[in-house]
């Protein structure tokens, strides 16, 4: 993540790469993707943060294990930045 945050010249957002899923655990968003053979992943989910609290919470609609479809809107760039 952090490679590719680079290579796109990302400024003034914090990626958090999250290999082993503990961070994503402990935000209560991790779920099954079992369908698409990927098992444990983080549901689609921005938040804001600003000085170490969470100001704007933008979740994908379906959260759920093994959720039939993908959502994607919610949480895209554009969406968060039209509600900052």
């Amino acid at each position: 993540m952090n490679a590719w945050g680079k290579s796109q010249s990302i400024q003034n957002v914090k990626l958090i790469p999250d290999g082993s899923g503990e961070f994503t655990r402990k935000m209560s968003m991790l779920v099954y993707k079992n369908p698409e053979g990927f098992g444990m992943r983080s549901w689609r989910y921005a938040a804001l943060v600003e000085h170490n609290k969470i100001t704007a919470w933008f979740e994908e609609p379906g959260f759920q294990d093994d959720c039939p479809d993908d959502p994607y809107g919610a949480s895209a760039p554009q969406a968060v930045l039209d509600a900052i």
